[in-house]
């Protein structure tokens, strides 16, 4: 699914604006950057329910080369069935454990971290089953960033299920059984895709 050229724009200005910022002295050059920043915001906003001055904030926590940021979820097979977790911020949608990667942490140390905050077990990551650009996926709604997600196959060493925090509820399910999706955080072609890695493990790692 093509993304609408909106978001490419928004995304394009708030990069220039945010590197241009980084590496400029000039002030009157800072203030011009500031306000194609501005110009981003007034784009998203228009066009989601953020606000401008909600894209300005989450803008002005970035900093550096504007880059993509990353999404880890873990996957994790029981008896031929896949974890899922309910989102309680999601209205009780169902996703793969997962969420940003932290500073400091290789990517699978993050799906480690998440799967076990937001499921109660513990895990070990064996491999990366695929790289997907969010948007190119069709994920819905549109994010203010553009994004990488990192889906690792993951092995249980530990643990059980049990919610917190961001979750409500912890379930295993089998491939015709798959609930109500978050499909900000994965959609059904990518669960399809997860249970044929599993089918078939020599598949190498899917992108883009």
């Amino acid at each position: 699914m093509k993304k609408p050229n909106w978001i490419e724009w928004a995304r394009s200005l708030q990069a220039i604006s945010q590197t241009g910022l980084h590496f400029s002295e000039d002030i009157y050059d800072q203030d011009r950057y500031r306000q194609i920043a501005k110009i981003a915001a007034e784009i998203i906003a228009h066009h989601t329910n953020l606000s401008e001055k909600k894209v300005l904030e989450l803008n002005a926590s970035e900093f550096g080369y504007a880059t993509p940021k990353i999404d880890v979820r873990g996957v994790v097979f029981k008896d031929s069935k896949i974890l899922l977790v309910r989102e309680i911020a999601d209205h009780g949608r169902w996703t793969l454990p997962g969420g940003w990667a932290d500073v400091n942490e290789t990517p699978s140390q993050a799906t480690v971290r998440e799967v076990f905050e937001e499921s109660g077990f513990e895990t070990q990551a064996i491999k990366l089953l695929a790289v997907y650009d969010r948007e190119m996926q069709g994920h819905t709604p549109p994010f203010p960033f553009h994004v990488y997600k990192l889906f690792f196959l993951c092995e249980i060493i530990g643990g059980h299920a049990q919610a917190h925090g961001e979750t409500s509820e912890v379930a295993f399910f089998g491939e015709q059984e798959i609930p109500e999706l978050s499909k900000s955080r994965v959609i059904e072609k990518q669960i399809q895709r997860l249970f044929q890695h599993v089918v078939n493990p020599m598949q190498p790692t899917d992108f883009d």
